[in-house]
């Protein structure tokens, strides 16, 4: 197996891969989409769209990363887009689908183990409302960052009582969403 002397999550990641035959350079590269302070924490090869690629599970999101000589490709899935997690699995390869925001990602030729795997943590994932399935001990929201929930709760509340319209509330709605 190939040694890639990244950072200690992606290589710990990667070392879980019996293959990582058209994903060298995406694992090389995968520090360049990293959100600051986002581990990854399972990475698995796929065909998405155009070509093969890495498909990498952070503490944030899914995302594909396809880094080819003549064009790239990136697409991620936070975890509060994804509404489910198909995966349909074959003798060894697999399809791993995910629902997101209305629209449907089919990665294909995914590795049976490492399709299944990441299927797995992913609805786990989900279920857990998007918070990792095993927390890290002492972590907590940033002081004085409002809770998403109790936001959401009072802008229904606030449409309930018709102190906003319905075409407030998916604004309002959509950039709480997208402040995560």
């Amino acid at each position: 197996m190939a040694t890639f002397n990244v950072r200690p999550d992606i290589d710990a990641a990667a070392a879980k891969l019996n293959n990582t035959f058209g994903s060298k350079r995406e694992i090389q590269r995968l520090p360049e989409v990293l959100w600051e302070g986002e581990t990854v924490e399972m990475l698995a090869t796929g065909v998405y769209g155009k070509g093969n690629g890495l498909v990498a599970m952070t503490n944030q999101r899914l995302i594909f990363l396809k880094h080819g000589v003549l064009s790239q490709q990136v697409e991620d899935f936070p975890y509060n887009r994804i509404s489910s997690v198909q995966w349909s699995g074959g003798l060894i390869m697999g399809t791993l689908i995910v629902f997101a925001s209305g629209n449907k990602a089919e990665i294909k030729q995914v590795p049976k183990d490492q399709g299944r795997a990441l299927a797995d943590q992913l609805r786990a994932r989900l279920a857990a409302g998007g918070a990792p399935a095993a927390p890290a001990a002492g972590a907590s929201a940033p002081a004085g960052a409002p809770d998403v929930a109790s936001r959401l709760q009072t802008l229904d509340q606030l449409r309930a009582s018709g102190a906003i319209t319905d075409e407030e509330y998916r604004d309002r709605r959509a950039r709480i969403l997208d402040s995560l």
